[in-house]
């Protein structure tokens, strides 16, 4: 079972502001890719269909502290862990570093929904697929900074 993924990634001209450092919102964009390739990894995604019904991982919350900034052509390397899996959630937690060093970490609740008729979700537990195949990491590996 499967609880960790590094995911790496260059800083791209678009990902930048005026001042040429990455946008905060841009971050939550490379979680959400590094969240991605997790699941591709395992054979899953975001986007799922079993017996005719489509399932989806809508955002529930979302946590995270910027330390450094990045810059354009920098590479960041995400570092993904499973910090809760419950019957219908995944919590992610996320490291950002360049070199080594960390730029932002934080962490994004899923849940697990079906989408009904007319694109309305319900909530449902996580299908067999991935419930057989992710787990939560031993341990909580960020801590937040506090003030």
């Amino acid at each position: 079972m499967a609880y960790e993924y590094r995911y790496r990634r260059r800083v791209e001209f678009a990902d930048t502001d005026m001042a040429g450092i990455v946008h905060f919102a841009r971050l939550l964009c490379f979680a959400e890719e590094a969240e991605h390739e997790f699941l591709r990894s395992l054979g899953l995604s975001v986007h799922h269909q079993s017996n005719g019904q489509m399932f989806g991982f809508p955002r529930l919350a979302t946590r995270f502290e910027f330390l450094r900034p990045l810059k354009f052509e920098d590479e960041v390397e995400i570092h993904l862990w499973v910090r809760h899996k419950r019957e219908k959630t995944l919590t992610y937690q996320f490291r950002f570093a360049k070199n080594g060093d960390a730029i932002a970490q934080g962490e994004i609740t899923v849940i697990c929904c079906r989408v009904k008729d007319g694109g309305r979700v319900k909530s449902v537990p996580l299908p067999p697929s991935y419930a057989d195949q992710i787990e939560e990491a031993p341990h909580a590996p960020l801590e937040f900074f506090e003030e």
